[in-house]
């Protein structure tokens, strides 16, 4: 019989504080992009073809930024695994009558006799 692999713990979900963290950067990082879209949208001479380009960033940006963060890494996480037993049970002696060399001290009540 094969051993049971290890209990994993990456088998586990990932804690609500590093999800929650993960989705703040995602935000962050898409809302930057829309800031610098914005800047250049303005900034940048002669406008354009480019010019609608960045405007377009600038405003399609926030939904995506929402959209994206939050989504949650929850669907996607693995179950934990249940444990498994580490060691098993060693084989039960038969029943029978215990013998003399058992360690096992046993004491019995007999009911006293009535008396006529």
């Amino acid at each position: 019989m094969r051993p049971a692999p290890p209990q994993s713990a990456t088998s586990l979900a990932t804690a609500p504080e590093d999800d929650a963290r993960a989705r703040t950067r995602k935000y962050f990082i898409v809302m930057t992009v829309r800031v610098t879209c914005f800047i250049l949208m303005v900034s940048v001479t002669p406008y354009s073809w480019y010019t609608w380009i960045f405007g377009l960033g600038a405003a399609v940006l926030p939904y995506l930024a929402v959209v994206i963060a939050n989504v949650s890494a929850a669907p996607t996480a693995r179950k934990a695994e249940e444990p498994l037993r580490a060691v098993d049970a060693p084989p039960s002696a038969p029943a029978g009558e215990p013998g003399p060399t058992d360690g096992i001290i046993r004491i019995q009540e007999t009911r006293p006799e009535e008396k006529p």
